[in-house]
């Protein structure tokens, strides 16, 4: 090398040399041309042409030895010089000019660097090594010689290369930050703690890693005294840091904004992130540094981050037993991190359940604090997160109270306990504590009575978190179930324990316990509540099985509250046995629906239900007694009258009511299936009355049922193939007849009378109506069977006429056939059957064809009480006759009488008359010879004739009054009333 050269030559030789990575012929020109290539010279020509791809190691050296003017002896004294040996000094000097060597200063270079020009260049090196050939990696080993040389040094690299390199090179290569390095650290600090953070937690799998992020990113990033300043309006460095934290360090509040979001958005993030971190004191500088704060600034952040901390808590939106777990992690760590109270783990806490009210004060209870739940969670003034004992226990009391609700099966989040809490609305506490009820008798397990007990004790701590109500008498306790009375929780969690069949356990506490959480009312009404509800909920109508037995086992177990003689309980039991006796049929109410006990409870008309088992159920009307028994069932239980409680008359009127319907149902039904014979015995037995003291309780119930059934089976017409299931016979109607057509006609007439008597008179015309129709096929029936009465006579004629001419001749006629014609024309004469002696008799007194029939008059009892006032009527008759009016009378007062012809035959046969037999009176032969049972026949039937017509003449004046004129009935004359 020459030794000597001009100045212009060797910077030309120094550039070629840095082009060239000829760190050892540099070092060997600064060492021996120092007062030409000076330090800031030199460093301009690596700034501007030492490659950036070069390692930093290849260099780092000669930047020391320049920077201390210390050059080693160097072992290779000879450069080559050939590129500049052909070179004029015009020529050099004219590139020199033409070099444009890069300034070591710029627009970013730090005010405390701007006089070295090593800390110029090491900040220049590396923004270009980063921006022209993406090394970051290699500033680390360009700038960590020089640590110590510069505060702008250690920032850099600790405050922006570090979280950089470890952001894009480290921790998530496959999604780099897409900004240089002078780029980045140009960016503003929401923007850069944002997009450092980016990629933490956003996979379930990096979860455990969102400490080491916070630690190792933003730990680093506020080391740089960038992110410090103050605000505008904040200039006096005497002021507390504190009063204007926004001002502080934006970058800080931004990661705490951060926080506060993934704990809306993904809270398992943010509840990561206060495990796993400590706060800023909480930051890896990879031995490269620390964080130097005063006493000021690291309260800030200290207080700041346990203030989002808390904040998160309640920005926590699900409402899991996990979540709730994360949270209440999280007021542990804020109270072991401002070293407020300490927090019991989660387990021992639920267990315990301790008193926490006397650690929250009453200005923090106030609702008006609820508002701070939803905005400015992180203002200093916000009583809920800042950091404190009463903020802390408040956070606990709701995080242990959301976490009952949820593990019960009610979710709910720590804000929405806080609501329930400082709102204090009474409907809503009083609706979430009957739904966490609900969902422990439905989801807890059935048996097991600690879990019953404890369910207990959490339900009575929500109320006032473990302080009585005599702890304070400024107003009622302040759990979130506070404004509820205690009387309320107590009822429901008895019902809850009686819909689980927890009945012992519920009379040792409500009934046994000395100290009873229940006054004997609430508690009698809660037993017939719950009873009711299982009632309700059965589909079974067996009271030994389902609903019903949970029904009757609750009323059961609590003998010393609920008493047989109480009457409601006896309304119980009467529908409990109405329900049951249901159970015996097939029932639908509605297609496809099964009858179930609540239809009966609820039903508007549950006496129709009657209805549907006759209709349903064939030959059920045979059940009559049965029917009857549910029927009254159904009165005692207060179905009929689902508004009121029935007095003991208006108790009486309803079961009669129902008794005289449900017979009405049974005698439509029998009807239905042919049953005359059934029916026919219902309406004679059932309906009519058989006494005054019966008749006058007919008249004062309105009964629009009996007269309906009497008339429908009077005009019953008989079928073909009439059923045979008659219970009972006849009752007080006597049919005589033989023939089953006339018999049937009387039978009607029976009913028709019976309607005549119980019927209101409005209706009586429809009913007279019937009457007269049925009399006129009577009695055309009769003429008919005393036409063939008398055709039979007429052969009985002949055939003695031809043996007695026989005899008188000398024939063989048959032995005791001897009889003289008159005779024999006398015997034809009076001996007539009974029937039609009585028809014909009745036709005679009646007057003519037009007149009223007398059997109306004799059966009719639409007047009963009109013609018991008139009985006086009869009394010199009674006395002539030896007793007659007295029969009649009770058959017209009573309800067992015959049919029109009936009453002329058998109904009026009670007593004998006065006078003996009519000389007339002559016994005929009969068909075998039995001339004395036939003479005793037609003088017997002779005077039942004389006694009837005597008797209906009698009753007619009384019956004219009543009913008389409604069927046209002429006045009896004169003759007839002697």
């Amino acid at each position: 090398m020459a030794l000597l050269l001009s100045p212009a030559k060797l910077v030309l030789l120094a550039v070629h040399c840095a082009v060239n990575g000829d760190v050892d012929s540099l070092t060997t020109l600064a060492a021996r041309h120092g007062t030409v290539l000076r330090k800031d010279l030199l460093l301009r020509i690596l700034l501007t042409y030492l490659p950036e791809t070069l390692p930093s190691t290849h260099y780092i050296q000669f930047v020391q030895q320049l920077e201390s003017g210390a050059f080693p002896d160097t072992a290779n004294p000879d450069v080559d010089c050939s590129p500049i040996e052909d070179l004029g000094e015009d020529d050099a000097a004219k590139k020199v000019r033409k070099l444009r060597l890069l300034p070591l200063t710029s627009p970013e270079t730090p005010d405390n660097a701007a006089e070295d020009p090593l800390s110029l260049f090491l900040l220049r090196r590396s923004y270009k090594v980063d921006e022209e050939a993406g090394l970051l990696d290699e500033l680390p080993a360009l700038l960590l010689p020089f640590l110590d040389h510069s505060p702008c040094v250690r920032t850099l690299l600790v405050s922006t290369i570090l979280p950089l390199l470890r952001r894009n090179c480290e921790y998530y290569p496959q999604e780099p930050i897409s900004y240089t390095l002078q780029g980045f650290q140009q960016l503003p600090d929401r923007v850069a703690v944002n997009l450092l953070l980016s990629q933490t937690g956003t996979r379930e799998a990096d979860l455990p890693l969102v400490g080491r992020d916070l630690r190792g990113l933003v730990g680093p990033w506020l080391s740089g005294e960038r992110r410090w300043k103050r605000g505008v309006h904040n200039t006096d460095s005497s002021e507390d840091p504190s009063e204007g934290p926004e001002d502080l360090c934006p970058g800080w509040d931004e990661v705490l904004r951060w926080l506060t979001t993934q704990a809306s958005k993904n809270w398992r993030v943010a509840v990561s992130a206060v495990q796993q971190w400590d706060g800023s004191e909480d930051a890896d500088f990879g031995g490269w540094g620390s964080l130097e704060l005063s006493a000021g600034q690291r309260d800030h952040l200290e207080q700041s981050y346990a203030r989002a901390a808390l904040a998160s808590a309640y920005l926590i939106p699900e409402a899991s037993l996990e979540a709730l777990d994360g949270a209440y992690s999280i007021i542990a760590k804020v109270a072991k991190l401002r070293h407020l109270d300490p927090v019991s783990p989660l387990a021992s806490a639920l267990a315990v359940l301790s008193p926490l009210t006397e650690q929250i004060p009453d200005d923090i209870m106030s609702a008006r604090n609820t508002a701070h739940m939803r905005n400015d969670l992180l203002a200093p003034s916000n009583p809920l997160t800042s950091p404190s004992d009463a903020s802390a226990a408040l956070l606990q009391t709701l995080i242990l109270s959301a976490h009952i609700l949820t593990k019960a099966g009610c979710p709910c989040t720590i804000r929405g306990a806080g609501e329930l809490a400082l709102l204090r609305d009474e409907r809503e506490q009083k609706a979430e504590a009957a739904k966490l009820i609900h969902s422990i008798s439905n989801n807890g397990p059935k048996t097991d009575d600690k879990f019953w007990l404890k369910a207990r004790n959490e339900i009575l701590w929500l109320r006032d978190w473990g302080t009585e109500d005599s702890w304070s008498s400024a107003g009622p306790p302040c759990g979130i179930f506070g404004q509820v009375k205690r009387d309320f929780l107590e009822v429901e969690f008895l019902r809850a324990l009686l819909s689980n069949t927890r009945l012992t356990l519920a009379r040792s506490i409500y009934e046994d316990a000395p100290d009873q959480p229940l006054d004997r009312k609430l508690l009698q009404d809660a037993i017939y509540a719950t009873a009711m509800t299982a009632y309700d909920n059965a589909s079974n109508p067996n009271r030994t099985r389902g609903g019903l037995k949970k029904c009757d086992d609750i009323i059961k177990a609590f003998p010393g509250t609920i008493q047989k003689s109480d009457p409601q309980a006896k309304r119980l039991e009467a529908l409990l046995q109405a329900t049951h006796s249901l159970s015996d049929y097939r029932l639908v109410l509605k297609q496809g629906e099964p009858f179930t006990p609540v239809v009966l409870r609820v039903h508007t008309d549950p006496i129709s239900i009657i209805a549907k088992i006759l209709e349903q159920n064939p030959k059920s009307y045979t059940h009559l007694h049965d029917l009857l028994t549910l029927g009254t069932h159904m009165v005692e239980a207060g179905l009929t009258a689902h508004t009121k409680t029935l007095t003991p008359e208006e108790e009486t009127s309803h079961r009669l009511t129902a008794e005289r319907r449900i017979t009405a149902m049974c005698i439509d039904a029998a009807l239905a299936e042919d049953d005359f014979e059934t029916a026919y015995s219902y309406v004679v037995n059932r309906l009519a009355p058989t006494s005054p003291a019966a008749a006058a309780t007919t008249t004062t119930v309105a009964d629009d049922y009996s007269w309906k059934a009497a008339l429908q089976a009077g005009k019953y017409r008989r079928t073909h193939h009439p059923v045979t299931t008659h219970r009972g016979g006849g009752g007080g109607g006597i049919a005589t007849s033989a023939n089953p057509d006339v018999r049937h006609l009387e039978q009607r007439i029976d009913c028709l009378a019976t309607a005549l008597r119980v019927a209101p008179p409005a209706t009586l015309q429809e009913i007279v109506n019937a009457f007269r129709r049925a009399e006129e096929e009577l009695e055309v029936l009769v003429r008919e069977e005393e036409q063939q009465e008398d055709e039979w006579d007429a052969r009985g004629d002949h055939l003695r006429l031809h043996q007695h001419g026989g005899l008188g001749h000398g024939g063989g006629g048959m032995p005791g056939a001897f009889v003289t014609s008159t005779t024999t024309s006398s015997s034809r004469t009076k001996q007539q059957p009974v029937r039609s002696a009585g028809r014909r008799s009745s036709k005679s007194a009646a007057g003519d064809e037009d007149a009223a029939p007398m059997s109306l008059f004799d059966l009719s009892r639409a007047s009963v009480l009109s013609a018991q006032r008139n009985l006086s009527a009869l009394s010199g008759l009674q006395r002539s006759a030896a007793g007659v009016g007295a029969g009649f009378a009770g058959r017209l007062a009573g309800g067992g009488g015959g049919g029109a012809s009936g009453a002329g035959r058998a109904g009026l046969s009670g007593g004998d008359d006065a006078g003996g037999r009519s000389s007339m009176d002559m016994p005929p032969l009969s068909a075998t010879g039995s001339v004395a049972s036939a003479g005793s026949a037609a003088a017997e039937e002779d005077r039942r004739v004389r006694k009837r017509d005597q008797l209906r003449e009698a009753a007619m004046g009384t019956l004219v009054s009543g009913v008389g004129w409604l069927v046209g009935a002429p006045a009896p004359n004169a003759q007839s009333r002697e």
